[in-house]
């Protein structure tokens, strides 16, 4: 339900896939405030509508954590009012490239599974950046998915676009070397933790392998990243 809310749409293959969809699809509506509030908002009337049992915060409790962050805005239901309707209404910023989106995903999806490390969570850890590694490969091999998957799509233009204008030895180890540790996690022989599969409650990675995958991941990431500022350096040079 909330996931609609955010233009999202459809069933999570999981509980913590669910979380990790929903957390890219909020902070892609992040920019823009009032839509943001409003969705949540409306979410939570849904939801307490549909599921008065489900705990969720108050009128008072939104607008305290509006006030806190500086957000101007204050829900007063049915309405969304600026907090001082005096102040001056900001410009609208020019909508962010593929590029500078797919960087920020790429982030949130790294700190997510940061998070769910500290909380003793390997296996959803693992599972939160696989979706980097899937789209690696898919791209590597010169492969659209097509799932739909709104960061993927993003990731998997630049990892395609790089591969085209880049013929560096080093670069096509390393997206061999991400897309062999991705065949790993996704084989039930392996790491037995692919976006779908169904498998035996035992089977997850211990937190010490969690931490190995994910700090592999991370560096990888890092490494092309690096490689994509260096390419756009050069290409506003010659420019």
């Amino acid at each position: 339900m909330f996931k609609s809310k955010f233009g999202g749409g459809g069933w999570s293959s999981s509980e913590s896939w669910a979380i990790g969809d929903l957390h890219r699809l909020m902070a892609g509506a992040a920019e823009n405030a009032p839509a943001f509030i409003a969705a949540f908002w409306v979410g939570c009337e849904e939801i307490h509508a549909q599921y008065p049992e489900v705990g969720l915060p108050d009128v008072d409790i939104v607008n305290a954590l509006l006030f806190e962050h500086n957000v101007p805005y204050e829900v007063r239901p049915p309405e969304l009012l600026p907090r001082n309707p005096q102040a001056p209404i900001a410009v609208q910023a020019p909508d962010k490239s593929i590029g500078e989106r797919a960087v920020e995903l790429i982030h949130a999806t790294l700190e997510q599974a940061s998070r769910l490390l500290l909380e003793d969570r390997p296996r959803q850890a693992v599972q939160e950046i696989l979706w980097l590694l899937e789209t690696v490969s898919t791209a590597f091999h010169g492969v659209d998915t097509g799932t739909g998957t709104v960061a993927g799509k993003y990731f998997n233009e630049i990892i395609r676009d790089l591969r085209a204008k880049h013929s560096s030895r080093t670069l096509a180890e390393a997206l061999g070397w991400m897309t062999k540790m991705h065949g790993f996690l996704s084989s039930p022989s392996g790491g037995g933790v692919r976006h779908g599969t169904q498998l035996a409650a035992d089977v997850s990675p211990t937190l010490k392998e969690a931490h190995l995958y994910c700090n592999l991941t991370r560096s990888y990431i890092g490494y092309l990243l690096a490689e994509i500022a260096e390419l756009e350096g050069v290409a506003r040079q010659s420019i």
